[in-house]
């Protein structure tokens, strides 16, 4: 039987495989709120098969957005949006949906991709903050030093965006902790300066996202998986290590966390990363052996036997794709055929999915 295609629990939900849909940024969104757009991306991965899948970065507030096209779930426009996909996904789909919810930090108030990317011009950027007054890079805005009232806000808009999810029946949260965006910049020592309690030591430096996150087990229902993105490694010397992850996710587990999702960079631009196939596995495998937490690959993982091989070898329980999936949306089946594994097709697709076996046969 194939590893990849086989069931997983996690709290009261059961995946029919390991494969995830990980969170890809659209940048489509209008002040937050979903549009036609995202219904016509998520409609391709509803009807496909995965273990799960999560939507986008979804921000806690407007100021927290990566772009200007940005999701959030702060308003009310946003949540009735949002309604749409998780309507979708119950109606037509053999998925669970998970929703990634995430603060930008001092990486906010940028450009979409697609016309480069780099700080917004000062007549559309909006302040920034972080964990110091460090910018990201030269010609970034420099951002704020989040004071305790500004710690403070950013937990409850954490906890208010939960309460939304949770209202609106996503089946999973995962928190953003990687990448250089808020909780990222409070792990690293080379983005956080501090001298108070929320910097200095490892300890110290995990006490913010560890208290977001236990601010959010509270509101979330106990009965539904919640878990983090962090990443591995800064790749950068001096910078947040494999070992550090694996304390890091130990405080986890122990304040109920289900998964961790472990990817890697984007904290410093002189990050030097080995890029390669499953280049981040090993350290979803260090943390998985480590802890015995249920843990997620991501990163240039691309074809079904090299993710059956990582499921197989318990190098981790779940693997991410993200553009693999925007090549082909329906990798899964491919991967189901390859592996002689089952995945959910709709009763409108059955034609399309007979005639591959026919030939095949």
């Amino acid at each position: 039987m194939s590893a990849l295609f086989s069931p997983l629990s996690l709290k009261n939900l059961t995946l029919a495989n390991r494969v995830v849909v990980s969170p890809m940024c659209q940048y489509s969104a209008v002040d937050g709120t979903a549009t036609d757009w995202h219904l016509g991306h998520h409609a391709a991965f509803a009807v496909s098969g995965p273990g799960l899948v999560l939507l986008e970065a979804t921000h806690v507030s407007a100021v927290g957005r990566i772009t200007p096209g940005c999701l959030g779930l702060y308003s009310d426009d946003n949540e009735r949006a949002l309604a749409r996909i998780i309507k979708l996904y119950r109606d037509y789909g053999g998925s669970p949906v998970g929703i990634q919810l995430a603060h930008a930090g001092r990486k906010a108030s940028v450009d979409v991709p697609w016309v480069g990317g780099k700080p917004l011009a000062a007549d559309r950027a909006w302040p920034t903050v972080a964990p110091s007054a460090l910018a990201f890079d030269d010609g970034w805005q420099v951002p704020a030093a989040l004071d305790e009232a500004g710690i403070k806000l950013v937990k409850q808009q954490f906890v208010e965006a939960t309460k939304r999810a949770a209202r609106l029946g996503f089946d999973v949260v995962e928190l953003h902790g990687a990448h250089g965006y808020l909780m990222s910049t409070f792990l690293s020592p080379l983005s956080n300066t501090r001298t108070d309690g929320y910097g200095g030591s490892r300890d110290k430096r995990m006490r913010f996202s560890l208290e977001i996150f236990e601010a959010v087990r509270q509101v979330w229902p106990a009965d539904r998986p919640l878990g983090l993105r962090v990443s591995g490694s800064d790749f950068v010397e001096g910078g947040w290590t494999p070992d550090d992850t694996v304390v890091f996710a130990g405080e986890l587990k122990r304040l109920g966390c289900d998964f961790i999702d472990v990817s890697g960079g984007g904290v410093s631009p002189k990050q030097q990363i080995p890029l390669g196939p499953g280049y981040q596995v090993p350290f979803a495998e260090k943390v998985r052996r480590a802890t015995g937490l249920t843990t997620m690959a991501v990163g240039m993982i691309t074809e079904p036997h090299q993710a059956e091989a990582i499921v197989a070898s318990g190098q981790a329980d779940l693997v991410a794709l993200a553009r693999a999936f925007l090549r082909n949306p329906r990798w899964v089946w491919d991967a189901a055929d390859a592996l002689g594994g089952e995945a959910f097709c709709p009763p409108q697709y059955l034609r399309g999915r007979a005639a591959r076996h026919a030939a095949r046969a």
